[in-house]
């Protein structure tokens, strides 16, 4: 036997490769969480103003995710709920690397594009720490914060 063939016995042999059917190429995956952060919408005036952003979230039934409790919440966050969520992580999490929020905005902070540019960022923020598996089982905050809509900082600041 040549030193590139390889012998195999019947309890080693790869198994001959299967086709998927569509459903599991194309079906809903067992597993998922699925977060969008959407309308944002601007509250008072002058420099009481602020934007807050809608979260959505929707868990498979069949997830392993066992801080998630509902399938499908809505909860509304501002910008600064965001930065306190980022602190405690990294807080809680010193081993795991946070990802960064879009920056502070000081100069035309409730113009359309600004607004629009830092929805897209705490998406993208959010989706990663979400999906992060240490993140997702590793604190009690992060479900609360996307879930709960009863959700406070003061409630969350001694976990």
């Amino acid at each position: 036997m040549s030193k590139n063939t390889r012998a195999f016995s019947a309890s080693t042999r790869p198994l001959p490769a299967r086709e998927q059917t569509a459903e599991e190429q194309y079906g809903e995956p067992e597993s998922y969480l699925e977060i969008e952060v959407r309308n944002p919408l601007t509250h008072g005036v002058g420099r009481k103003m602020h934007t807050d952003y809608e979260i959505i979230c929707r868990v498979s039934s069949i997830t392993n995710i066992p801080n998630f409790k509902l399938r499908q919440s809505s909860v509304r966050r501002r910008y600064s709920e965001f930065e306190w969520l980022r602190d405690l992580l990294q807080l809680q999490m010193p081993r795991v690397t946070v990802p960064p929020l879009p920056g502070k905005v000081f100069t035309n902070r409730f113009d359309d594009r600004v607004i629009e540019d830092r929805r897209e960022g705490l998406e993208r923020f959010l989706q990663i720490v979400a999906g992060h598996p240490l993140l997702q089982t590793g604190t009690k905050v992060l479900a609360a914060f996307i879930q709960d809509p009863a959700f406070s900082t003061d409630t969350y600041s001694n976990y």
